[in-house]
């Protein structure tokens, strides 16, 4: 018996698209009002590279969910701003790995507190409790279409 709790056209993904969709707007407005020369999918490429830099582009792809050509676009931009440096790898001359430069790095600390700002912007009514189950819940359907 099928688990669907919405309404016929209620789709989960528009949903929570909707919402991705205003949070990543909300930022982008954030990165332009303090000029950062910054998109969200640049950050979104910086993002896991604070994480963990010096990993190859077909690891960015599985973490960023983007394809090949995307990533490669993306990494192409930010070495062109001089925020990113490929460096082949030592093991196999096929791959680069990634690397920050000083000025990316820079860029982190306050890059991430708008981030942390949009975000508690977006849940600021929404209750603690709420946030733990949404995000069991995502994990849930997540894993299930993986």
């Amino acid at each position: 018996m099928p688990n669907n709790q919405f309404k016929k056209g209620e789709l989960y993904s528009f949903i929570t698209g909707k919402a991705s969709t205003a949070i990543a707007r909300r930022l982008q407005k954030k990165f332009n009002s303090a000029s950062l020369n910054l998109t969200i999918e640049q950050w979104s490429v910086l993002y896991h590279l604070w994480k963990q830099e010096g990993i190859s582009q077909q690891e960015l792809c599985n973490a960023t969910f983007r394809d090949k050509p995307s990533i490669t676009r993306l990494v192409d931009n930010l070495e062109k701003q001089n925020l990113v440096k490929r460096v082949p790898s030592e093991t196999d001359r096929r791959i680069n790995l990634i690397y920050l430069t000083k000025q990316s790095q820079k860029l982190q600390e306050e890059s991430m507190a708008l981030a942390e700002e949009t975000l508690n912007e977006a849940l600021e009514t929404v209750p603690a409790d709420k946030i733990d189950v949404c995000k069991e819940v995502l994990q849930i359907v997540y894993d299930n279409l993986k």
